[in-house]
């Protein structure tokens, strides 16, 4: 049996009084989660959820959260969470594509209740105990087996084309991204980590994330992320690891006088996403004595968390995103597939077990992704001579704001629709607390004046906040190769410096 509902099963016999899930004072033991995955098995079932069904969750952090993913894969059926910061329309397009049969969503995202007809919502006292969802009358169906090269998870990406991709992530990926972090960080059934990223993204739900309930450990689950709330959390439950957004750990290491908080339980954080500089590192440790932070380097298509830095080289080989993980291979390649040697800047590909085998509903997509059996990052780096990775350039005009990736097509489409804008390109620059923001440089129509707040007012009404241009620079023209294409390394170097 390899559905996720097995290990807790497995711990609920071993040791079921230990702590799966801390949510502020409430606390979730390994033998009450195995109960509450059983009883929401039973409402799935009784909503006619069966084997390979796509179940989708628009809901913030919440044991509820966990219990639904693994009561879904108790049934055989696949888990589809949804970035609950996507625009309605954004969501009716992911739920369309993926087919999903039902969709649990938090009740105070009133706007998403009537999008779907197989709709649950959530209220409060069911983010803490999914059971008050149920009828303890219904029967108990028997636990579904997989086999490990069956889905069990759908995660949308936002892609460099106008509409996110569905990555599949089989079990075989997510057991092979479990013990390579288990490996990778040292991680056991006593750690107890801090989890303050969203669930719907890897880097709180992988990265070690669930890896801890399969060795038994457990998650401290903040519904929303707040620094000092994070501190006082590693203090009250001797928290000794976690995973945060760069935008997050700035806020944490920004609070004032930190030295008030015990945090002297806390190993590590693994962070990444962008270059980390020295100066966070010399600051991590000065709040986290004890603790040191892991830069880091991984993709939703991987499970996250392909290369990791190794203790005692954070200075040696700053800069680096680490080495690769025991069972994942790196190489850089040239456009054609050839790797290329030590030093030398290219594309970065990846090999291995926790490698997706392509997008949903998309040959053409997944066949454009891969090398032969090596997946195409598109993102630019270098190997050192050592095997450290070095990430120089991310993603083709793709935009990480905090822990989000925007796909600046998408934004363009939005902007191409005023009748005001001749040209428009979406850029990210460099922006103190979120990594990058995301800028619209325009080009406007002769004798047609556009505003920020006519810009920011359209493209709320058809995008994400996080995907809203926070910026709006207006130009003579935008710079071109000989072919016509839009240079926006141009732009991103003139504009780095200000407008």
């Amino acid at each position: 049996m390899i559905n996720l509902s097995a290990f807790i099963a497995f711990h609920a016999r071993q040791r079921p009084d230990h702590t799966a899930i801390i949510y502020g004072e409430y606390q979730v033991s390994y033998r009450e989660f195995d109960k509450r995955i059983r009883r929401l098995a039973a409402l799935l079932a009784q909503r006619g959820v069966r084997e390979g069904d796509v179940v989708a969750l628009f809901m913030r952090n919440s044991p509820a959260f966990l219990e639904i993913a693994f009561a879904t894969s108790y049934l055989g059926a696949v888990f589809l969470p949804v970035n609950f910061r996507l625009a309605r329309e954004e969501v009716r397009y992911i739920l369309a594509d993926a087919g999903a049969k039902l969709l649990f969503v938090d009740e105070q995202f009133d706007a998403v209740h009537n999008l779907f007809d197989g709709t649950v919502v959530v209220d409060t006292a069911a983010q803490k105990d999914s059971r008050t969802l149920s009828d303890p009358t219904w029967p108990t169906p028997d636990p579904c087996p997989r086999r490990s090269d069956q889905m069990f998870r759908l995660m949308y990406t936002s892609g460099t084309t106008d509409r996110p991709k569905g990555v599949i992530h089989s079990y075989e990926n997510f057991y092979w991204k479990c013990m390579d972090h288990v490996i990778a960080v040292g991680l056991t059934g006593e750690d107890r980590l801090l989890t303050v990223g969203p669930l719907y993204h890897v880097g709180a739900f992988d990265l070690p994330g669930v890896a801890l309930l399969w060795l038994g450990g457990t998650l401290c689950l903040h519904r929303e992320f707040d620094a000092e709330t994070a501190l006082l959390s590693i203090e009250r439950h001797q928290l000794t690891c976690g995973w945060t957004a760069p935008v997050m750990l700035n806020q944490i290491l920004a609070v004032d006088n930190p030295q008030r908080f015990d945090l002297s339980s806390f190993r590590w954080c693994i962070g990444g996403g962008e270059k980390t500089p020295e100066s966070r590192i010399r600051d991590f440790t000065r709040v986290f004595s004890a603790g040191r932070y892991i830069d880091g380097y991984g993709l939703t298509e991987t499970c996250s968390g392909d290369t990791l830095m190794e203790p005692g080289m954070e200075i040696e080989k700053i800069g680096s995103t680490g080495r690769a993980l025991a069972h994942v291979e790196v190489c850089i390649c040239d456009e054609h597939g050839r790797e290329l040697p030590a030093s030398t800047e290219g594309e970065i590909c990846l090999r291995g077990p926790k490698v997706t085998r392509g997008y949903w509903n998309a040959p053409d997509k997944t066949e454009e992704s891969f090398f032969g059996d090596w997946f195409r990052s598109g993102d630019i780096g270098h190997l050192d001579e050592d095997g450290f990775l070095y990430v120089t350039d991310r993603r083709k005009d793709m935009i990480l704001t905090g822990a989000e990736n925007v796909a600046s097509s998408e934004v363009e489409n939005v902007i191409y629709q005023l009748p005001e804008v001749a040209e428009a390109a979406v850029i990210g620059l460099p922006d103190e607390n979120w990594g990058e923001r995301v800028v619209a440089v325009v080009v406007p129509r002769e004798g047609a004046e556009l505003s920020y707040e006519m810009l920011e007012a359209h493209c709320r009404k058809h995008l994400a906040n996080f995907k809203v241009p926070k910026q709006l620079l207006l130009s003579d023209a935008l710079p071109r190769n000989p072919s016509g294409k839009i240079l926006k390394r141009k732009l991103r170097e003139a504009y780095a410096g200000g407008e």
